[in-house]
């Protein structure tokens, strides 16, 4: 197709295309053969009978793009008329496809429009879009059909799109375009200018030109909900995000009304609460969505909530079930969770409260064991094994000392262990069988200050390890052939290490205790020979050298 056939269509002809259309869409790059204008509009062009003077444009331009969270509603300059009234050759946008071509320009339109041909570079074309109806004419006399607004995108990260369209509709659709249309109308009243002229806006930083385009679209539409259900949920909250902007009304229900029904993912989820930190939305019409969002007293339910689960768990009596909802709830209160944010910290009170609760029912249950426990200490489970529900108090116990130890809050529970004198004294007595279950307590703590994840004072440690160092040579040997998940290369190491972080005099005495019962039992001992060689060489060889630096 070249310029001298474009001059020879009638001019009659466009104007019965503008009676068919209510709005235009073009870009301001053009494609890159004649032939592939015919192949996407499957209509010929046809030439502009009319050339806008440049001498006194009529432009007006609209916010940044309602899409920029930080760009607002301000209002920029008037556009320079030559960049308005040369755009290049322009082609059609009947579908969805051809506006991903936006992206592909280039930031400044008129670098496009000198590369253009000088024969065609004026033309502008159009094709009839089905997908649209002619609006009804409006009261100022403006018909539908007329397209007297020029709208001129222009993206934040390059990129144009110029879209011609009538202003009765975006009037009765937009607050903002009615305001810019008006004061556009009285600028050209004042400068004398003839009232059909074309009203110029522009649209600076658009963040999404296909989402502009999309939301401009929907003022066409006779149902929304249905155009919004085949793009989907994410592309609805962008429509959301320019209708807000724009003051599109009728958008921003059919969006807020369409999002309340469906589900959403998690990076919907966030999408929205995004938008709604940014946007005011009326409380009639989001408040559905609202509580979908957030929820009242959020710190107080959540403390309320955590204290349930927790108790529930260490209450259930299926191991399957309490296995799960372990590693959920865990999950879900460890400082690394990604659903961690602004909640509150879990009550320690509430957390302590339920340790010593399941510190009880394991004192109950050992003295079940030697005979001398009461009626009225008997456990509701008293129908199953014993060794289970030994094993089940010491699973909960380790559950609850891992999230304390997470939110750094099991200094405490060291000097709760340390005065468990009770069951120190039922240990003595119990079968091993039975006692080693207690020494998995021990071995969380000592890995856990031994790799130093546990920070307490000096006698914290040592009141523990004095009370408990002993137990666990003892059933090191049962440890080893029951670990549950337990390392044991970790609890030597760590176990090694707590020792060294004692007093010279106190590493000396456990030390020795250690030394005497793995020359008895060897491999049923934890091997601490690492440690051993440390504490000697701080003891004698560099003792030495202290007491010759004393001496002086």
């Amino acid at each position: 197709m070249d310029g001298s056939s474009l001059r020879e269509k009638p001019s009659s002809r466009r104007d019965a295309l503008l009676r068919r259309r209510s709005w235009c869409c073009s870009f301001a790059v053009p494609p890159s053969s004649p032939d592939s204008i015919s192949a996407v509009h499957h209509s010929k062009p046809i030439r502009r009978t009319k050339t806008e003077p440049v001498s006194k444009p009529i432009s007006n331009s609209v916010p940044n793009s309602p899409q920029s969270a930080k760009s607002g509603l301000g209002l920029v300059g008037r556009i320079d008329p030559r960049r308005i009234l040369s755009p290049g050759r322009v082609s059609p946008i009947d579908s969805d496809p051809t506006v991903d071509l936006v992206q592909e320009m280039g930031a400044d339109p008129s670098a496009a429009a000198d590369s253009a041909p000088p024969a065609v570079r004026s033309q502008s074309f159009r094709a009839p879009s089905e997908r649209f109806r002619p609006q009804p004419e409006s009261s100022s006399g403006s018909g539908s059909n007329v397209f007297d607004v020029r709208l001129n995108l222009r993206g934040k990260k390059g990129g144009f799109l110029v879209l011609e369209l009538n202003s009765g509709v975006l009037c009765a659709n937009s607050e903002v375009f009615a305001g810019l249309i008006d004061d556009c109308r009285k600028g050209a009243l004042s400068s004398g200018s003839s009232g059909s002229k074309i009203c110029r806006i522009e649209v600076p930083e658009v963040e999404n030109l296909a989402m502009f385009r999309e939301t401009i679209e929907l003022m066409f539409e006779d149902d929304i909900t249905k155009r919004l259900l085949r793009i989907g949920v994410y592309r609805a909250i962008d429509v959301l995000e320019v209708s807000a902007g724009i003051m599109f009304s009728k958008g921003v229900l059919s969006c807020l009304k369409y999002l309340e029904a469906v589900p959403w993912t998690e990076e919907e989820e966030e999408k929205l609460r995004d938008l709604f930190t940014r946007f005011k939305f009326d409380d009639v019409t989001t408040k559905d969505i609202l509580a979908r969002l957030y929820l009242l007293d959020s710190a107080d339910s959540q403390q309320n909530l955590s204290r349930q689960l927790v108790w529930s768990i260490t209450s259930s009596t299926d191991a399957n079930a309490r296995n799960e909802l372990k590693m959920l709830v865990k999950g879900l209160l460890c400082k690394s969770s990604v659903y961690e944010k602004d909640h509150p910290d879990l009550n320690k009170e509430d957390i302590y409260a339920i340790c010593q609760s399941c510190l009880d029912s394991l004192v109950s249950l050992f003295e079940e064991t030697s005979g001398t426990v009461s009626p009225k200490r008997l456990v509701k489970d008293a129908g199953k094994p014993l060794i289970e529900r030994i094993s089940r108090q010491v699973d909960n116990i380790n559950w609850l000392l891992e999230i304390l130890i997470d939110r750094q809050m099991a200094e405490e529970f060291v000097d709760m262990w340390a005065n468990q004198g009770e069951l120190l004294r039922l240990h003595e007595n119990a079968s091993p069988m039975v006692r080693y279950e207690l020494s998995r307590v021990s071995a969380v703590l000592f890995i856990a200050m031994g790799t130093r994840k546990l920070h307490c004072r000096t006698e914290s440690r040592s009141g523990l390890l004095q009370a408990w160092f002993g137990p666990m040579l003892l059933d090191f040997g049962w440890l080893q052939r029951c670990r549950k998940g337990l390392s044991m290369k970790a609890l030597e190491e760590a176990m090694g290490q707590a020792l060294l972080t004692l007093p010279l005099k106190q590493q000396y005495v456990l030390f020795m205790e250690w030394f005497r019962d793995f020359s008895k039992h060897g491999t049923e001992s934890p091997n601490l020979s690492k440690a051993f060689q440390i504490w000697w060489r701080r003891s004698f060889l560099r003792g030495s050298e202290t007491n010759a630096i004393e001496s002086r």
